[in-house]
């Protein structure tokens, strides 16, 4: 057993000896790279190449502004869509969504066929799985309205093209 971990530790040695000699070549001939002609050859050990950094800056700005709703229930809304990693696109969609829908009022009530809240439940009893303040919490109604959305259509996109070919979703 002794001698089995005797040659595995020697071969440890040889490996790091081996690594090292390699590491040292390598550093050797990447500083005699930099030397390109036989004169500069000869005076290599007096003066080394200096090595030039450069600092690149640019004054570009991100194509997509940033988005800070001004309406309260909107910006409860951006704050779901980013804690479920959807993009911005999928807020717009949602945004043109629900402005149809309900004006982001979470008061809305349909009176013909009894839709209520942001995401227009029907019925609006339905969001009583998502809390009990249902009928005058906007961050239930639209915990509730996310949850449909990607249950039935998988994000606010794929709902918003749906209302768009149907006038409902």
């Amino acid at each position: 057993m002794d001698s089995k971990r005797d040659s595995k530790r020697d071969t440890k040695r040889d490996g790091k000896r081996a690594l090292s000699g390699t590491l040292i070549s390598l550093t050797a001939l990447t500083a005699l790279s930099t030397i390109t002609t036989p004169a500069a050859w000869a005076g290599a050990a007096e003066a080394p190449t200096p090595i030039r950094t450069r600092t690149w800056t640019t004054s570009a700005q991100p194509d997509i502004p940033a988005i800070k709703p001004a309406n309260r229930n909107k910006r409860i809304a951006l704050d779901h869509v980013v804690q479920r990693s959807w993009n911005l696109t999928e807020f717009r969609c949602l945004d043109q969504l629900w402005t149809r829908e309900s004006n982001w009022n979470h008061h809305a009530y349909n009176r013909s066929s009894g839709a209520y809240g942001i995401p227009q439940a029907l019925p609006g009893g339905k969001m009583r799985g998502a809390g009990r303040d249902w009928r005058s919490n906007p961050e239930t109604q639209i915990r509730w309205g996310l949850a449909y959305i990607k249950g039935r259509y998988g994000r606010p996109c794929g709902a918003w093209g749906h209302w768009r070919s149907h006038n409902w979703y």
